[in-house]
């Protein structure tokens, strides 16, 4: 899977697990015996680096657009990837009312004039960018 790899947290609706979170990646790797794919969310928070390890399952009919993401075997969350970028330098993800949102990039920090564009790719999916916040890679 061409998705699977590093990314990067450029903003966020963020939950209240993600609160005061910085340098939050995303690392994906695809199990092909079992046909899911292995999920690693880590940030720092308070100094401290956090993690969450999950699986996820695309969808069957979505052409992998859409996955169930499994958190400690019964915590299930949408996954719909909204946006991407043809080269997957970057990704748009939200939920399916759009209240949680994820602006993801291969690098740790995005051109602003791309960043203001990918905000406006998510206004015209009806997603409420003034809740977006901007993740710090510092």
């Amino acid at each position: 899977m061409r998705y699977c790899g590093t990314w990067y947290e450029v903003a966020a609706i963020p939950g209240k697990q993600q609160r005061g979170c910085a340098n939050t990646k995303a690392e994906y790797t695809f199990d092909a015996v079992k046909g899911q794919v292995m999920v690693r969310n880590s940030c720092k928070r308070k100094g401290r680096k956090a993690s969450i390890r999950a699986t996820a399952v695309p969808v069957a009919g979505s052409g992998n657009a859409k996955l169930i993401v499994t958190f400690f075997r019964w915590i299930k969350a949408d996954y719909w990837v909204v946006g991407l970028a043809e080269d997957y330098s970057w990704a748009l993800v939200s939920n399916p009312d759009g209240s949680r949102c994820w602006m993801l990039s291969r690098t740790p920090y995005m051109d602003e004039t791309l960043y203001r564009e990918l905000l406006d790719q998510l206004r015209l999916k009806g997603i409420d960018t003034s809740r977006l916040v901007k993740t710090s890679q510092g």
